[in-house]
């Protein structure tokens, strides 16, 4: 049986009345809900129309019909509920046809199902609900979204007031903004967020003009941190999740990146004032604001370091004149180690800031060695850090320093003062001074602890590498195996009756290549002194065959008997000493050049030697005449006489100024240093302008030392001359390596 074809007309006649319940319900009008008998009659009315044998098939005039719909509602009452009411209210109206319409939608597309299962597909047209969003989109939204942007603008604006505002409100007319872009969020940010971003660059602005000049950099701050907090809150609150990054960025240029230099250089708040009064909670505060703003910290770096270079080198200042006023006294060395000291609780202060407030970033840690580097290389009464530190570190591990610390504080001291190390340009310097006193402790058992000279050992290797302390570690080595060499020594002087030394003998035996470079002089020894050498080589040669002994009188030390008229005095003197006092026994007076003779000592040790013995605290030798000054004149007789207190006396030889020795020995090394560096990036690189060599030579070398340009120079003009290298003919400024 054929089904009947229903007119467009009488069928569209059916559809109006169900769309005139639809929209009363929605009006709010009293209507009862649609049952599903209804619902079944419209859904059937539209399959009906649509599924007609053409020209009966009228899906194309139902989808129009179905935009024509909401067109109708739309300019009939939509707009002219809104266009009547301002502000809150315009935007609580909005909000709510904004619901109706998408009830309508729900509805409608229901009723007219059949045209999205097959017409839309087919005709390759907007889905219904599409087409129903773009209806209120290009009817409604076109015509209130001004009003409506300047209206949750203002609200802001109150907000940030301190207003009390209907977030829930704002929320849902953005929702508007971002469901308008159908899935693109473009709608919502050319329509509203880039005004409202403007808006807010105006209100910051004006904020930071008045906040910069009345309030402290404190103050500033907190209420920088504050409105930062506030404006993401806003965000969770009711902006799109997407403007988060862009509104925090234009508050933080407001009031942060433009006003960076009058808030950080503020006089009496700004950060170096804040550092000088340890304003840890508005430092870290200050470290959160601007850690976030691409290259933020580098300003608040700056500032940091240059507080650190100018309370460091007021330091240095005061130790220069502490030393000049204490020229006469024998005051200065203690203040260099008050400025050492100084410097490891300015390091320990600013690296607890660096930890604590600036969270260990990268930057603060390079602003703290700039600027340590700077004023650690300051000389301070003629005497570089590097000095100062290997004095400070002797004075700490010395027996009878005057530093009395606990092992835990000496270790953690000693730890301290190798990060000092770090910023010092002239290591070699210090590894050379270190080592002279490191040798005078192992040698004269003036160090205090094995296991201290052992701790900072291992962390100079660690800070400056294996090659840095090989020496240092070989003289305490020397040490314990010189040890087991007496041990064995009076194992073979028990073993062989028949070899008598006559004198208790110890003997040190050390290897040339780690100890400084010593005085070797050829001091004639008494009779009683040559047996007990000549002993010990014939012992020395039983063990090896092939090694040549030194004799190093100047660092040996003697117990001698002085019998005085008063009473018997055990003397404790240097060889060199002993062996002037020795001649005593054979002789009652003896002139200057006499025992210059007998000794074979030059003048500039005869001096200091016969000065011990008759000028200073105990006068073993009287001296005629009887000056401060020693004199070639001068004649020497055995005080007889002579008394003290004490039953056994050190007799202290005035000790040589060796440091201008210790820098000929540096420089001399760095030559060596130079000419090995040339010499293997022109063996690797064969052909190499005069700038890189010179650069690439400067890096090499800069682990250990600070290279002079003008001593590069000359070594490469020396390794031409030797013919290491030589010039390009071509390119006077281009060397080539000569295989």
């Amino acid at each position: 049986m054929e089904r009947k074809t229903i007119d467009l007309d009488q069928g569209w006649a059916h559809m109006q009345s169900g769309i005139a319940k639809l929209k009363r319900i929605l009006e709010g009008l009293q209507e009862p809900q649609f049952s599903s008998e209804e619902y079944m009659m419209m859904y059937t009315t539209i399959y009906n129309l649509c599924t007609q044998k053409p020209p009966s098939d009228y899906s194309q005039q139902l989808y129009d019909k179905y935009y024509g719909c909401f067109d109708e509602y739309i300019r009939t009452k939509v707009l002219s509920a809104v266009r009547d009411k301002h502000d809150e209210f315009m935007l609580r109206e909005l909000v709510q046809r904004w619901s109706n319409h998408k009830v309508f939608v729900r509805w409608l597309s229901r009723f007219f199902h059949y045209l999205d299962r097959y017409y839309v597909p087919r005709a390759s047209v907007p889905s219904l609900n599409a087409v129903g969003l773009s209806a209120f989109r290009d009817l409604a939204y076109t015509e209130v979204r001004a009003n409506a942007r300047k209206a949750v603008i203002d609200l802001i604006y109150k907000e940030r007031e301190g207003e009390q505002i209907d977030r829930s409100l704002l929320k849902n007319v953005l929702d508007i903004f971002v469901a308008i872009g159908m899935g693109e969020i473009v709608q919502y940010e050319e329509d509203f967020e880039v005004q409202m971003l403007e808006d807010t660059t105006s209100y910051y602005k004006s904020k930071a003009t008045i906040w910069i000049e009345s309030d402290s950099c404190p103050d500033y701050m907190i209420k920088a941190e504050d409105c930062l907090k506030r404006e993401r809150e806003r965000v969770s609150h009711y902006l799109h999740a997407s403007t988060e990054q862009k509104l925090v960025e234009t508050v933080q240029h407001e009031l942060l990146v433009n006003r960076a230099n009058q808030l950080l250089e503020k006089e009496h708040s700004g950060c170096r004032a804040l550092l000088r009064d340890d304003k840890v909670d508005d430092l870290s505060r200050m470290y959160r604001l601007y850690h976030k703003i691409p290259k933020g910290l580098d300003p608040v770096a700056n500032l940091f370091k240059q507080h650190i270079t100018d309370e460091g080198t007021a330091l240095v200042q005061l130790a220069e004149e502490s030393a000049s006023n204490q020229k006469t006294t024998s005051g200065s060395g203690s203040q260099d180690h008050v400025l050492v000291r100084k410097f490891i609780e300015l390091h320990d202060k600013y690296m607890t800031y660096v930890n604590n407030c600036f969270m260990n970033h990268t930057l603060f840690h390079k602003a703290l060695k700039d600027a340590f580097e700077v004023f650690c290389n300051k000389t301070v009464a003629g005497s570089s850090s590097a000095e100062l530190l290997s004095s400070f570190c002797d004075n700490i591990l010395k027996k009878g320093g005057s530093e009395k610390m606990s092992d835990e504080a000496i270790e953690d001291t000693l730890e301290k003062v190798v990060k000092l190390l770090a910023y010092i340009s002239d290591k070699d310097l210090f590894a050379e001074f270190y080592r002279k006193k490191l040798g005078r402790r192992l040698l004269f058992d003036r160090s205090g602890n094995d296991d201290h000279e052992k701790c900072i050992l291992t962390r100079l290797k660690q800070q400056c590498g294996g090659q840095f302390t090989s020496k240092m570690e070989g003289m305490v080595v020397d040490l314990t195996l010189a040890r087991d060499n007496q041990l064995k020594f009076q194992e073979y002087l028990n073993e062989n009756s028949y070899v008598n030394p006559g004198i208790d003998l110890t003997v040190t035996v050390l290897t040339t290549g780690f100890w400084p470079s010593y005085k070797s002089g050829d001091l004639n020894l008494p009779s009683e002194m040559v047996k007990c050498v000549e002993v010990f080589k014939g012992f020395y040669e039983t063990m090896t065959k092939h090694r040549k002994l030194t004799w190093i009188y100047s660092l040996g030390s003697c117990n001698i008997i002085g019998k005085f008229n008063p009473k018997t005095i055990e003397l404790i003197v240097s060889t060199y000493q002993a062996a002037a006092l020795l001649l005593f026994n054979n002789a009652d007076k003896l002139s200057y050049s006499e025992i210059m003779t007998q000794l074979n000592l030059n003048n500039e040790d005869l001096v200091r030697l016969l000065h011990s013995l008759s000028c200073a605290k105990y006068k073993i030798l009287l001296k005629e005449p009887n000056t401060k000054t020693i004199s070639p004149k001068d004649s020497f007789e055995f005080n007889s006489k002579f008394t003290d207190k004490m039953r056994r006396i050190k007799i202290p030889l005035p000790p040589v100024d060796e440091r201008k020795k210790v820098i000929e020995d540096v420089y001399q090394d760095r030559r060596y240093a130079i000419d090995a560096a040339i010499v293997r990036i022109m063996k690797s690189r064969k052909v190499l302008g005069h700038q890189q060599l010179v650069s690439e030579c400067v890096e090499q070398l800069g682990r250990m030392f600070k290279p002079d340009i003008k001593a590069i120079k000359k070594r490469i003009e020396d390794l031409i001359s030797r013919d290491y290298l030589e010039r390009d003919q071509d390119n006077p400024n281009t060397f080539k390596y000569l295989a």
